[in-house]
Parts: structure tokens; C-alpha cells; sequence
């Protein structure tokens, strides 16, 4: 390898895109091939893309386990928010590409690297969220993109991998299947029209239970800590209920959104964990919280959810949002009792030592003990005022 050549990071995911980055930029730099693991890596998997990184002439391979650290800066966050962009989906796969992007400039920084690559296409949300990290972090280190650039095909990939000796079975299935801690996406031929849905067969998560089972998540501060009354890193428990949820085949939908570069778009998705430890603390916090807790919470998590999906994690009113979550989630402690069942889950209740229901001032409904019927004539009476002064004033209007 000559001295003279530039060091370049790739991130590296071992598909086709990013096979041929890395055959064709090999012939210019020193390239250095980088994935990082966000959940959903087999250690057999991450060997073979080491292998085959290596077929593509890669310096060297490196795997970064960013599991844990997907989970403290960004999926924490989500739970915290009740974070379902457009009241649907999970944030899935772009929460885990910022911590990706983050991971990779920072290796590259760290290896001194002068150039960095990535495989998106120009059509995408990756091609936003790769550069503007890459840019913000380290504004010195080129960006490479060769796809982008050169606006090439599959087909036009595939015969130039060939004709440097590279046959692999590139054919593209009939699914894209993205899997990661949070939850799994899935593309076909139905996600790029309107009215057709995904066929079961293309959810890589089969049913294979009947019947129903109880589960019992643990949240402390708004962390799920345990699991069936197991105690684990919440990562950990995360990953345990998707394996034993995702047997009921739960969590499937399909979400409609807007990307970053103005387009619609649809994608399916499987995330069973993430759908049902996020409502189940949102059952607990409606219990722990007070309105105007949940109120402010609400908009502010949605602005949580956007800015990550467009991007813009690096942003400090992400680390102002995100102050104001974990304050929130001081009393959000507690066990929410779950029926898995096929295909749905309902949430059963709540046990908390500070669930507001447990009030000995009223009984919602029924009865109260801290005032007299008096005193709620008068408050209402009071409370109306506003709308008894518009009306009068308005009445011809």
C-alpha cells in the first residue's frame, strides 16, 4: 500500500452500495471500513462483514459496539417523549443513523483520517444526517460519496464489482430489511405506492404464538429497568421483550412521513419493544404526572422526534429538550402490567407509589373529601367568567 494515499473512513454496512465504495475508492486512498453495531448484529454477522470488507480491499475493518451508547444519548430520550413520529412510528432507523454518523467521525478523527465516505444515494433522509454530523463534528475531512455523485444504478454497481473479480449474489431481495435495537424497518415494492399494504411474509418477525402472556415492565425515573421482575441494563430489557414479544408477531404498521429533502415517503416497520415500553410509560406517566406536565411534555417531545429525524441531534435545543425530559420523569416509577396477544397488546394497569389516583382528596366521579358542594359552585362559577364576559360582549357579533 502506498504511504502517499489518503486516509480514508467508509461506513461500511457490507451491501452493495458500500461495496462499491469501498473497490473504487481503495484504488485512490487508504481505506479504513467502519460499521457500527446499534443493535440487531449476531457476532456471525459482524464477522461476515469483516470478511467481506476485506474481499473489497479494505486496510482494515472495525466494529464499534454502540448499543448502550444508542440507548443513553437517543432511545432514552424517545421513551422519555413518547416519541412516535406522526403518532406512528418509533423513530427506528433514524435515531440509530445519528449515533452511527457520530460514531464513525469520531473514529475517523481519532485514526487521522483526511476523507470520509458513505454510500447514500441523493434521493434520501442518510445522505442528510451522515453529511451534517460528518460536517458539524470534524469540517476539515472531505466527504466522499460516490453513489451520490456519480448517480449510479445497481445494475451499473454490480458490473463493476464484477469486473474487478467481485461476484457475490448481489441480486436485490425482495425486502430491505433494516434491523436495530429500536425496531426493524422493511421496504418492497408495496412501500413505494400508496394503497397497497405489506404482505405478511415480508415482516421478518412470524407468528408463532397463540393465546396471551403477561408481561410486567419496571420503570424507574422513566428507565426501564426490569423486566418480569428481572433487574437488567435497560438495552438489555429491551432487547428481551422484543424476543419474546415479537413472537406475537406485534408491532407491524406502516409510516407515511415527510423527508428531510421535501418528498413523501413509506416505510414498514416491526418494533414490538419499542412500541410497547413506550406506551406502557406513557400509562404510567398520565398516572405519575400532573396535566400541564403532560401538556408540555407532549409538544416538546414532538419537537424532539423532528429535529432527530431531520438531523438535527447536534443542535444544543436537543440537550435543552432533553434536560427538561429527564427532569420530567423524577416520579415515573412504578410496574404497567402488559397482555401480549397475536398481532396486538393491551395494557392491563399500573402499580405506583405515586400514581395521582390514589388521592385521598376524591374519587373521580363518585365522591370527594376536601371540599363542600358550595365550594365547587363557586370555583366553577369562577372558572367561567372568561367565557361569560366574550359571549356578552360579542352576543351581536
Amino acid at each position: 500500500m502506498s504511504n502517499n494515499k489518503g486516509k480514508l473512513v467508509i461506513a461500511y454496512s457490507g451491501g452493495l452500495d458500500t461495496s462499491y465504495c469501498a473497490v473504487s475508492l481503495s484504488k485512490e486512498y487508504d481505506v479504513h471500513a467502519v460499521s457500527v453495531n446499534t443493535g440487531g448484529f449476531t457476532q456471525e454477522e459482524i464477522k461476515n462483514i469483516e470478511s467481506n470488507a476485506y474481499k473489497m480491499g479494505v486496510t482494515t475493518y472495525k466494529n464499534i459496539d454502540a448499543v448502550a451508547t444508542f440507548y443513553g444519548k437517543v432511545v432514552k430520550y424517545l421513551i422519555f417523549g413518547n416519541v412516535l413520529k406522526n403518532s406512528t412510528y418509533p423513530l427506528s432507523v433514524s435515531a440509530e443513523r445519528i449515533i452511527q454518523a457520530i460514531e464513525i467521525i469520531e473514529y475517523a478523527k481519532k485514526i487521522g483520517a483526511t476523507y470520509i465516505a458513505h454510500g447514500s444515494t441523493g434521493a434520501g433522509n442518510d445522505q442528510v444526517r451522515f453529511d451534517m454530523i460528518f460536517q458539524t463534528l470534524a469540517p476539515n475531512i472531505k466527504i466522499i460519496t460516490p453513489i451520490r455523485d456519480q448517480k449510479l444504478t445497481r445494475q451499473e454497481e454490480i458490473d463493476y464489482l464484477k469486473s474487478e473479480g467481485i461476484d457475490m449474489p448481489w441480486e436485490k431481495s425482495k425486502y430491505s430489511v433494516n434491523k436495530g435495537l429500536w425496531g426493524t424497518s422493511v421496504g418492497g415494492v408495496e412501500t413505494l405506492k400508496s394503497e397497497k399494504p405489506l404482505p405478511n411474509e415480508a415482516y421478518p418477525s412470524l407468528l408463532e404464538k397463540k393465546g396471551e402472556e403477561k408481561v410486567t415492565l419496571t420503570f424507574k425515573n422513566g428507565e426501564f429497568v426490569a423486566l418480569n421482575g428481572k433487574e437488567n441494563k435497560p438495552e438489555i430489557n429491551i432487547e428481551n421483550l422484543n424476543e419474546i414479544a415479537s413472537t406475537y408477531a406485534i408491532g407491524r404498521d406502516i409510516h407515511v412521513g415527510d423527508t428531510i429533502v421535501g418528498t413523501k415517503g413509506r416505510v414498514g416497520f416491526e418494533a414490538a419493544a419499542a412500541l410497547i415500553t413506550i406506551k406502557a410509560h406513557h400509562l404510567l406517566e398520565k398516572h405519575t404526572l400532573t396535566k400541564w406536565q403532560l401538556q408540555h411534555k407532549e409538544y416538546l417531545s414532538s419537537f424532539y422526534g423532528m429535529h432527530l429525524h431531520e438531523g438535527q441531534y447536534l443542535d444544543p435545543v436537543m440537550r435543552d429538550i432533553e434536560a427538561f425530559l429527564q427532569s420530567s420523569q423524577k416520579m415515573v416509577s412504578g410496574d404497567v402490567v402488559v397482555t401480549l396477544k397475536p398481532y396486538y397488546f393491551t395494557l392491563d394497569g399500573i402499580v405506583s407509589n405515586h400514581d395521582l389516583m390514589s388521592s385521598k382528596f376524591s374519587t373521580y366521579g363518585e365522591e370527594n373529601k376536601a371540599w363542600t358542594a358550595d365550594d365547587a359552585k363557586g370555583f366553577i362559577k369562577i372558572l367561567g367568567n372568561q367565557n361569560k364576559i366574550y359571549q356578552q360582549i360579542n352576543k351581536n357579533v
